[in-house]
């Protein structure tokens, strides 16, 4: 149980306090509900991009890293498909520097032409290095436009095309910060040796007198339901062939989904796994193999994904792996296994609890999903899902019908 209070400012603003006398450090991780589902065609990477931005200065502190390091702090932020999460850890005797930092481009963000076109072709080299010019890199993007139609999961974080990012005006921008870099649209979490109401106090100070948004925030198009698998080939520079399969489960919050997850945990978490014993250790079909769930805020997808053997193509490795996926929904999953994955899932959660830093993302993020109480209340559901559940999961799940393939081929 990580313990905390919460208070919520007259702006909207959310916020978490977690007291660890134990450290001299604090971290303070604002997360903004933003993410590539809230872009739309045209405008995609946006949310992405804007991370990039938010590190350029604000209005009173043209430096942000540096303000930062003056003060023994360090910074950093991600980016996925339903948030965009900023977190600084510095010794707590300096928390105010963090506040002052965040509170000024919450509200003052600058967006000078010069940081604007410096950013842009920082995003733009990302995407050449990370999806372009790497055998494989563009897999999650073919992947994702086969099995969404209409959602914005279509397209990766980093954005659908380099072409959309290059398009982007400040008119884009400044739309895209007014809508959702507002107190009413974040969680904050503060964590360390801190106490609760100087912390209160001095949030108070410093976000108190920050706009709410009067923007509203437009859900994403709902996508339709599949009832037919969908395939394609991609052909690249790659020195074997590779399999991506990937099925739409529930998401985050939705019945079904932990099974799901538990499902990717006995086929693939550990070098004992169904995937890598009867794929890769006990065959000649893959080199790799590897089984996840995206868990997206909206209904998203398990993916089995792998690198074939030379010579083997993708269509012979989703043969064999339909018949261990058959197999694992015939026989179900041993209790000796099941008892095993919730064992590694215990250790997870201890693992993540061990930072001051990951205390605090967690925090934020259970908050952001609707309740930080369902850090335990998730916990204990998953623990308490059968063998039978998981097995039933499976085949509901695991179905063509709901699935979508890349094959991606040797480019001859």
């Amino acid at each position: 149980m990580i313990d905390y209070k919460e208070f919520v400012l007259d702006n909207g603003l959310q916020v978490l306090v977690h007291e660890d006398p134990s450290s001299e450090m604090a971290v303070v991780n604002l997360l903004y509900k933003v993410g590539s589902r809230n872009e739309k065609m045209g405008k995609t990477g946006l949310a992405h991009y804007f991370e990039h931005l938010m590190f350029a200065g604000s209005q009173n502190i043209p430096a942000f890293d540096s303000a930062l390091e003056r003060v023994g702090g360090s910074s950093n932020a991600f980016t996925n498909t339903d948030i965009t999460n900023y977190y600084i850890t510095l010794p707590a005797v300096n928390l105010e520097t963090a506040l002052w930092l965040e509170s000024d481009r919450m509200l003052h963000l600058s967006l000078k032409d010069k940081h604007i076109n410096t950013q842009k072709q920082v995003v733009i080299e990302e995407f050449k290095q990370r999806y372009l010019n790497q055998p494989y890199g563009n897999a999650m993007h073919h992947l994702r436009s086969l099995a969404y139609e209409q959602h914005a999961y279509r397209w990766p974080t980093i954005g659908e095309k380099i072409e959309d990012i290059e398009q982007f005006e400040k008119n884009d921008l400044l739309a895209f910060y007014q809508n959702h870099y507002t107190p009413d649209n974040a969680v904050l979490c503060i964590a360390g040796k801190v106490k609760f109401e100087a912390v209160r106090e001095r949030v108070e100070h410093w976000f108190g007198e920050i706009p709410t948004g009067k923007q509203s925030v437009v859900a994403p198009i709902s996508e339709p339901l599949q009832q037919r698998k969908k395939s394609k080939e991609v052909f690249g520079k790659v020195p074997t062939e590779a399999l991506y399969k990937v099925y739409r489960i529930p998401g985050r919050l939705q019945d079904g989904y932990l099974s799901c997850d538990l499902i990717t945990d006995a086929l693939s978490f550990g070098r004992s796994a169904v995937l890598e014993q009867k794929l890769v250790k006990g065959g000649s079909v893959f080199a790799s193999c590897q089984a996840y769930v995206l868990g997206n805020i909206d209904p998203g997808l398990l993916v089995v994904t792998g690198k074939l053997e030379k010579g083997v193509s993708a269509e012979q490795g989703e043969m064999a792996l339909e018949k261990v996926l058959d197999d694992f929904k015939r026989k179900g999953i041993p209790d000796q296994v099941l008892q095993k994955i919730k064992n590694q899932t215990e250790a997870m959660k201890t693992y993540e609890s061990v930072s001051l830093l990951g205390r605090a993302m967690r925090l934020a993020y259970y908050a952001y999903l609707g309740n930080p109480s369902l850090i335990n209340e998730e916990y204990d559901k998953k623990m308490g899902i059968s063998g039978e559940k998981i097995q039933e999961a499976a085949k509901t799940y695991l179905n063509d019908n709901s699935a979508a393939v890349v094959y991606y081929k040797c480019q001859e």
